[in-house]
């Protein structure tokens, strides 16, 4: 357990992967509207009726606005992590794995916080949007906004940051989430954020926080509405 969490969250393989001055700024600026845009669309969206069409598709329009901010910003990476020996592979099972262990925390917190009304309702405001569409669509939706946050989040904008990518990646995620007015998303953003940014620093890619992310956010998305 020791070797898994060091190779996925901490130990840093060797890369080059320097922008030149121009690209660097171009990354800078990308990001900077980008999530500006995003947390606008992010907050409306919590905000829409829950199962209506309208939500749907300010849904897939989030998922657009990361993903062509990702893109837009420059390279991206899939990255690596260290395997037995010299070898240096691309991360598939660890970040499964590290999503479900997250899986399993939060169910265990889950139970503590539903027993505290104010923080039960702000979940609840959540599964709304499950209890009342359709869930087959809402998984598809949150397999696909997950890759494209990460894509942006660990992607382009922690290509952006020169010093301390891990810290303001999460913090522009956390603050970006708190367009919902919902502080349980946020506090969850803290956690998922903090991971994917350590998975990226690791592995300099987004291939891991893009797996961890949809193992974790669409095995909540069917366990909270067994235990709220």
């Amino acid at each position: 357990m020791r070797t898994f969490i060091q190779r996925s969250l901490w130990d840093v393989v060797p890369r080059d992967q320097r922008d030149s001055a121009e690209a660097f700024r171009r990354r800078q600026l990308v990001a900077a509207v980008v999530v500006l845009v995003g947390a606008a669309v992010l907050g409306y969206s919590l905000r829409l009726e829950p199962g209506g069409n309208t939500f749907y598709v300010a849904a897939i329009v989030l998922a657009g606005v990361w993903a062509a901010g990702a893109f837009l910003s420059g390279r991206l990476h899939l990255g690596r992590i260290a395997g037995e020996g010299e070898v240096f592979i691309r991360p598939i099972l660890a970040p499964i794995l590290l999503g479900l262990l997250m899986v399993g925390i939060f169910v265990l917190g889950s139970l503590v916080v539903r027993e505290i009304d104010p923080l039960a309702r702000y979940v609840s405001s959540v599964l709304e949007y499950a209890d009342e569409g359709s869930l087959t669509v809402l998984a598809i939706i949150t397999f696909f906004n997950g890759i494209a946050e990460e894509l942006f989040f660990r992607g382009a904008m922690y290509a952006a940051i020169p010093r301390h990518p891990v810290l303001w990646t999460t913090l522009a995620y956390v603050v970006a989430t708190l367009a919902t007015g919902n502080v349980m998303l946020a506090f969850a953003a803290i956690l998922l954020g903090a991971v994917c940014g350590l998975e990226r620093r690791a592995s300099g890619g987004i291939l891991a926080p893009i797996l961890t992310h949809i193992t974790w956010s669409l095995s909540m998305l069917f366990l909270l509405p067994l235990l709220f």
